[in-house]
């Protein structure tokens, strides 16, 4: 009589799985989310390789889009970087420019993989796509700028969340004048937020050549438009007390005091929604909304997030891999598993209508997440509403955070603050367009 012993059993099925893992097609995939997004991004990952037997994704995790993209960028030049790498907003120009990558709409049809390409919604889309409309990479996690508020704070002084700046303006101060002790704005400063998304709600340019689609040779202009005010008014917030930075004596974060009900208001992204249902005082009751505008015309806001780059040099196995990776997270099950474990959007249409009809933005814990669809499809993308082709945009952001922080101190004015990091970044702008003289954007 033969007998089954647990033990060898077990090692029986482990050499078994690791050889199945070992005949496996691998492909590496760096991706810069971390903590509970990236957790739920290894999930997919984990699934993918679940699903079929023939492929196996690497998944690597960095902490942050800028380590990520570094790593990649080093790699690259040692002969071993990742097939598919996930990278943000804004490193956009760079990869395209670089043009060390396989176009993702040509690889999917190189492998005969159908995708509806014009099912992604356009501001998404256009910014990961060419002046033709070739999408580069695949729109994935993808986010937008959205206002949190207490609804019983405003509910207490009779107020519905502000459309405009000048709302915001008597709201901060009818909440101050109700509860003094209470800090009414949580903030801390944001390119993303307080000069990207307020240039193309506002449909103002950040930098010239309709924001760098029309050339190399641009230039940022930011100084020069009402985004210089609307800073202004941020620091006069801040100086009044109706703003406050790194909340009480624990040093809180924008987000962390209006979670802990510390706060009325922040701005951050949709992907925090998912967050905050998580985490936040028992005694919190809040909501979301559009970005306040400066008039009453509002124009669509940009995609932030991240999209996936499929780079070059990978062999032909590898690349089938990742095609049916992509084929693999582009599925309505894979879409709907992606945006209820986090507070991302989804990219197409088609996947917002099936997720509307069957209730899902209709109660906690998703509701409020469609506000993001909302403001990113305000208006059809203009010249100035469908994003940002600006090389170094990373260090940008950098050297306008630097300057900001110093005229948020009392260093400098804003204005002055603005005309340095305009002049720093165009200097770096200069540089990008000598690195790739001779050649045009795709």
């Amino acid at each position: 009589m033969n007998k089954t012993y647990p033990a060898l059993a077990a090692l029986a099925l482990a050499f078994c799985a690791t050889t199945a893992s070992a005949d496996k097609i691998k492909f590496d995939y760096w991706y810069g989310l971390s903590g509970d997004l990236g957790a739920v991004l290894a999930q997919t990952c984990d699934h993918f390789n679940a699903s079929q037997d023939k492929y196996e994704a690497v998944c690597t995790g960095y902490d942050g889009y800028e380590l990520v993209v570094q790593s990649a960028i080093a790699a690259f030049r040692a002969g071993k970087a990742p097939a598919l790498l996930q990278s943000f907003d804004a490193g956009t120009a760079d990869l395209m420019m670089s043009g060390q990558f396989y176009a993702v709409s040509q690889m999917m049809k190189d492998y005969n993989i159908e995708i509806n390409w014009a099912d992604y919604f356009p501001g998404i889309a256009n910014y990961y796509a060419s002046s033709k409309g070739e999408l580069f990479s695949m729109p994935f996690n993808s986010s937008t700028a959205v206002m949190y508020y207490n609804t019983d704070d405003l509910a207490a002084v009779n107020m519905p969340a502000p459309t405009t700046w000048a709302e915001f303006d008597a709201t901060l101060k009818a909440l101050k004048a109700k509860n003094p002790e209470k800090c009414a704005y949580g903030y801390e400063p944001s390119v993303w937020v307080d000069l990207e998304q307020y240039s193309s709600i506002n449909n103002v340019p950040l930098a010239t050549n309709n924001n760098g689609y029309d050339g190399l040779d641009t230039k940022y202009v930011y100084n020069t438009t009402s985004a210089v005010k609307h800073m202004e008014d941020i620091k006069g917030w801040l100086d009044a007390g109706l703003a406050e930075m790194k909340v009480s004596a624990g040093g809180m974060n924008s987000q962390e005091a209006f979670s802990q009900n510390i706060c009325s208001f922040f701005f951050g992204s949709i992907a925090n929604h998912s967050s905050l249902n998580l985490k936040h005082a028992d005694n919190l009751h809040w909501d979301v909304a559009m970005i306040p505008t400066e008039t009453a015309e509002r124009h669509n806001s940009v995609v932030g997030g991240a999209s996936l780059w499929v780079l070059a040099g990978k062999s032909e196995e590898e690349y089938r891999g990742v095609a049916e990776y992509l084929k693999f997270i582009s599925t309505p099950e894979s879409i709907k598993f992606w945006v209820s474990n986090t507070g991302y959007i989804p990219v197409t249409k088609s996947a917002f209508d099936a997720l509307t009809a069957e209730g899902f933005y209709s109660a906690a814990p998703y509701k409020g997440r469609e506000v993001a669809i909302a403001s990113l499809t305000a208006t059809e993308p203009g010249p100035l509403n469908r994003g940002f082709r600006l090389g170094s945009m990373i260090q940008h952001r950098a050297e306008w955070l630097s300057e900001v922080q110093a005229a948020l101190a009392g260093q400098k004015t804003v204005q002055e603050a603005y005309d340095t990091s305009v002049e720093r970044g165009n200097a770096l702008l200069e540089k990008f367009a000598k690195t790739y003289a001779g050649k045009t954007l795709p």
